[in-house]
């Protein structure tokens, strides 16, 4: 049987930026708009492992998530029609980041170190980096560190005070953009 192929401005996108500006919600109706298939990362490392995030920093600590990651990612990008969300520091690896620019459109989203902690705050338990005495200091100082890394994606995109719809329509537009000026 054939395969009917639909319009769309790419095939396999990676969703990047820090935790809490939106990267999960916006992955899965970026997914839904696209016809592509979505994938969170941290959940993915979560169903191999058996051992949820927050655990895996305690128990086996942080490089052991990152060596994780790194894996997922290379197994990952092998993939296609798909959406990628990226944990907050996924990005930072070099040999991650090379395979991701490579594969295909990678989209970095914002929010403001307020909003993030806003975020980050409904579910604190799931956010280890934030185990600290000054949470929005730290959201500051990480966000600092690895805002030049993030600004390597291809699209960028904020996501303050915006609705989900909204900033799915704007990725959606700029991926035809970044599709249409690479020729495809």
């Amino acid at each position: 049987m054939a395969r009917l192929e639909v319009p769309r401005p790419a095939t396999f996108v990676t969703l990047t930026g820090f935790m809490g500006v939106g990267k999960s919600r916006i992955g899965r109706e970026l997914a839904r708009a696209l016809m592509l298939h979505f994938i969170d990362l941290d959940r993915y490392i979560e169903r191999r492992t058996g051992i949820s995030i927050p655990d895996i920093f305690r128990h086996l600590g942080e490089e052991a998530f990152r060596r994780m990651e790194k894996e997922a990612v290379r197994e990952l990008v092998g993939k296609d029609y798909l959406v990628l969300s990226l944990g907050g520091g996924t990005f930072m690896d070099p040999e991650s980041q090379k395979a991701l620019l490579g594969r295909g459109p990678v989209v970095a989203l914002w929010a403001s170190p307020e909003t993030i902690l806003k975020r980050a705050m409904r579910k604190p338990g799931e956010r280890p980096l934030l185990q600290v005495e000054n949470p929005l200091e730290r959201i500051r100082t990480l966000l600092e560190a690895r805002a030049p890394v993030y600004r390597k994606a291809h699209i960028h995109v904020s996501t303050d005070g915006r609705r989900v719809e909204e900033v799915v329509e704007e990725i959606v537009e700029k991926l035809w953009r970044h599709a249409e000026a690479r020729g495809a």
